[in-house]
């Protein structure tokens, strides 16, 4: 019976959360896509600086060795970055080699191709935790699991509009960003399923689980997504673009701190 709760609710979670973020921000902010890059810098700051890490730290495991798993996952982010690039530059040199504009124009498109698979490899590690995390409150008491799980779909939204954001900016495929999005919340459910049997040994980890993810969205946030907004704008737009980063801060900061209150 808990098992079938774990898989509802890690399940609704996990990808309830990406279907209500598609249909936010592919419906209604469609349009502003310039907007939306924003906002995803601002969510994934806020989702690693005040919801992921500070849980870290809440735990037994100290900072002695969080700060370097935090260290070793931007490198690791990095790495693959570069990997991703390096591939993407090998394929295409040949073809964009004598017309400049486009290579340049290109080099921008691939930086913006490599962070999507930090994304997505944060995205699968944050959606597991998520699950050993709802898994272990169902195991505890079911009304908490109900409650984790809402919380765990409530932060979700605005951090998955963010990484549909980044994904639709790497390839204009609306379709095939949803659909990666997904099978990264999918991979709540296993973290429940899993949780459930292994909650016990694997609650020693959560803590490095959390501290991965939060250098996945750091690096994104850092590397891919900053720079692009560090284009020279016009003052009106330059506020804009404050707005939208303090809106998808304050909205992963909300859900965040309703998550806790409620825990």
């Amino acid at each position: 019976m808990t098992l079938l709760a774990i898989l509802a609710a890690t399940l609704m979670a996990g990808v309830g959360s990406v279907w209500l973020a598609a249909l936010l921000g592919f419906g209604i902010l469609a349009r502003y896509t310039q907007h939306m890059l924003s906002l995803a810098a601002g969510a994934l700051l806020a989702t690693a600086f005040m919801h992921l890490l500070p849980e870290a730290f809440e735990s037994q495991v100290g900072p002695d060795r969080l700060f370097p798993t935090l260290l070793a996952g931007l490198i690791f982010f990095f790495l693959l970055d570069k990997a991703e690039l390096w591939h993407h530059g090998h394929e295409h040199h040949h073809a964009h080699h004598h017309d400049h504009g486009g290579h340049a124009d290109h080099a921008g498109h691939q930086h913006r191709s490599g962070g999507s698979w930090a994304i997505l490899t944060g995205d699968s590690v944050h959606c597991f935790g998520d699950g050993v995390l709802i898994a272990s409150a169902f195991v505890a008491d079911m009304r908490l699991g109900v409650v984790a799980a809402l919380a765990v779909l409530m932060h979700e939204v605005p951090h998955h509009m963010g990484d549909l954001a980044v994904l639709r900016q790497a390839s204009d495929n609306r379709r095939m960003a949803f659909l990666k999005v997904s099978l990264a919340g999918a991979l709540t459910a296993m973290g429940g399923v899993v949780g459930y049997f292994l909650v016990a040994q694997l609650e020693a980890y959560l803590p490095y689980f959390l501290a991965v993810a939060s250098s996945s969205f750091l690096y994104v946030a850092l590397a891919d997504l900053i720079p692009q907004l560090q284009k020279k704008l016009s003052a009106r737009e330059t506020a804009a673009q404050i707005i939208w980063l303090a809106v998808g801060m304050g909205m992963v900061t909300l859900a965040s701190s309703l998550t806790h209150s409620s825990h």
